[in-house]
């Protein structure tokens, strides 16, 4: 719960120490001297966004300092723990410092924090319930959320919008695949028709390089042929072939080689270059064996490279890339959203929207026992605030389709007074009858609320007399399990706090300016009735004032 609250230098407030008990403390004061600074500052600390307007005029910066009891809250301390932003044993501080540059700085326990993990842990902590709560009740969204929060299944509530979440993935991704497939339609018979010319052709790079090679080859075969013979001739065949020739002179040195040794070098070189010669000889005489002038087989190629030619440039791109394009092709083919991808797909969608429905069946039986309960509990507190007779219920209207807060929508009616018949809230209830629905809704929630510390802020307004006097009560009783703050301007509610905070404006000495500064002090039991006094009979207060504060004050501390 909250222990110790430190403000400096925040709109009107220059410094304020105050440390806070549980059970139910009120705040008051007159309009204007500052109460709400209280619960801005508190938000601050809680996540909520600042700007250098809230810092005191002439100063550098405001700060606030928050210091929370958290021995009951294991699984705030197993957060703090898991971010690195633990303290000192049982406690968290919270700190905020805004500057005049616009910038702000967090802290959690003396680590620097994000607004995110402001909130994050200030929702374990604090529930904030603000004077336009009773406007916000007329919203289905608010409405739906009080029912929720009294069910207490937030579990079940996150699973809700994670499954439909899912099941809308899943559909969105069916249908974009389905009108893929429609629009691929005509691409997927202009890819079948490519395939299908591609493998008939049936071409591979060693094809159409040995093609090449072949009609190359066969295009000048005469000229071949007649290079092989002129070659023959010359080589081995004619009256001075060039084989008997080397031959002839190696035979006349080898006749001279017992004169002179050094003619052996040039007789071993002669005789290397007629075995090379005779090699080439016989690779020449294969050659020409085997090169034959043949017509058709010159035809057939030129078909053949013709047909891949023509097929090139129907796809515009050359022959080598032919047999890239057929790979290209069933690439594209495969890629394309098949019947078998869409029918899984469906398989898919179906089993989210199924899993989404169980758990949105699941939280409507759990809204309905809760809004019994609500209705009753509800019911039952409008008999004490000057609304008996009357009657308030929760209704589950069935969505044709669910959506992501599940299968209903929830509208709360009320019947103001005996003999009236249900209506929805937005349309019977008057301000006074709507404040006074509201506050019985939220003290009966919070109940169920495992935050520690309860604030409400001037959600009284438009009630008074006996109801005031009840309501006080309500919020007592409530303080005994909670601690509860509450602003208040009505002096029956005031009277049943068991701590009274006072709120008050006053000229600040020390400025030359003599600026206005809000102070804040714990009232003893004396000032406590001056204050009640106050409250009661405004700037003349009598001795009848003060008696009949003390009773008021007296009767308060009761249960």
């Amino acid at each position: 719960m909250l222990r110790h609250l430190s403000i400096k230098d925040f709109v009107i407030v220059e410094r304020i120490e105050l440390d806070f008990m549980s059970g139910f403390t009120v705040l008051t004061g007159e309009t204007g001297a500052g109460k709400s600074i209280l619960i801005d500052a508190l938000a601050l600390t809680l996540g909520e966004r600042g700007d250098a307007s809230q810092i005191r005029l002439g100063c550098e910066r405001a700060e606030i300092n928050v210091t929370f009891d958290i021995n009951h809250l294991p699984e705030l301390l197993h957060w703090l723990n898991d971010n690195d932003l633990q303290g000192d044993a049982n406690s968290c501080l919270m700190r905020r410092i805004i500057e005049t540059s616009g910038r702000s700085r967090s802290y959690i326990n003396g680590h620097a924090a994000t607004l995110q993990q402001l909130r994050t842990a200030g929702e374990y902590l604090v529930a904030i319930h603000s004077q336009h709560a009773h406007q916000s009740l007329l919203q289905k969204d608010v409405q739906r959320e009080l029912l929720d929060a009294f069910a207490g299944r937030d579990d079940l509530t996150r699973a809700v919008k994670l499954t439909y979440q899912h099941w809308q993935d899943c559909h969105q991704r069916r249908v974009a695949m389905q009108h893929r497939a429609a629009e691929s339609k005509d691409k997927r018979e202009q890819l079948e028709w490519q395939l299908q010319e591609l493998e008939t052709l049936n071409v591979t790079p060693e094809e159409w390089q040995a093609l090449q090679a072949d009609h190359l080859r066969l295009s000048h075969v005469a000229a071949l042929l007649a290079a092989a013979d002129t070659s023959m001739d010359t080589l081995s065949e004619s009256e001075y072939a060039a084989l008997m020739q080397i031959n002839a002179a190696k035979n006349q040195l080898q006749d001279l080689l017992e004169f002179d040794q050094q003619l052996r070098s040039i007789t071993d070189l002669l005789d290397s270059a007629q075995i090379q010669l005779q090699e080439g000889i016989y690779e020449l005489k294969h050659y020409r064996q085997n090169l034959d002038l043949d017509p058709q087989l010159l035809q057939g190629i030129e078909q053949r490279m013709s047909e891949i030619h023509a097929t090139a440039r129907k796809f515009r791109v050359t022959p080598e890339e032919l047999p890239h394009l057929l790979d290209t092709t069933i690439g594209l083919l495969e890629s394309l959203d098949s019947e078998s991808d869409i029918n899984h797909l469906q398989v898919l969608e179906t089993a989210a929207f199924t899993s989404y429905r169980s758990q949105a069946e699941m939280l409507s039986q759990v809204r309905k026992k809760a809004g019994k309960e609500l209705s009753l509990q509800v019911t039952a507190a409008m008999q004490t605030i000057a609304m008996a007779g009357g009657e308030f219920s929760v209704s589950l209207m069935p969505l044709e389709t669910g959506n992501a807060n599940g299968l209903e929508q929830i509208e709360f009616r009320v019947a103001a007074h005996l003999g009236l018949p249900l209506r929805p809230l937005t349309k019977v209830a008057s301000g006074g009858e709507l404040s006074r629905i509201s506050l019985a809704i939220q003290v009966i929630t919070s109940k169920v609320n495992v935050v520690p510390t309860l604030i409400f802020d001037e959600v009284d307004v438009g009630i008074g007399g006996q109801v005031a006097e009840i309501v006080g009560l309500l919020l007592k009783k409530l303080g005994k399990d909670r601690q509860v703050l509450c602003i208040t301007h009505l002096p029956q509610v005031a009277a049943t706090g068991d701590q009274h905070l006072h709120v008050m404006k006053c000229l600040n000495q020390q400025e030359k300016n003599m600026q206005v500064v809000s102070k804040m002090a714990f009232l003893s039991p004396q000032e406590r009735i001056e204050e009640i006094a106050r409250m009661l009979g405004g700037v003349n207060i009598t001795e009848t004032t003060r008696q009949h504060a003390a009773e008021m004050l007296q009767g308060g501390a009761g249960d």
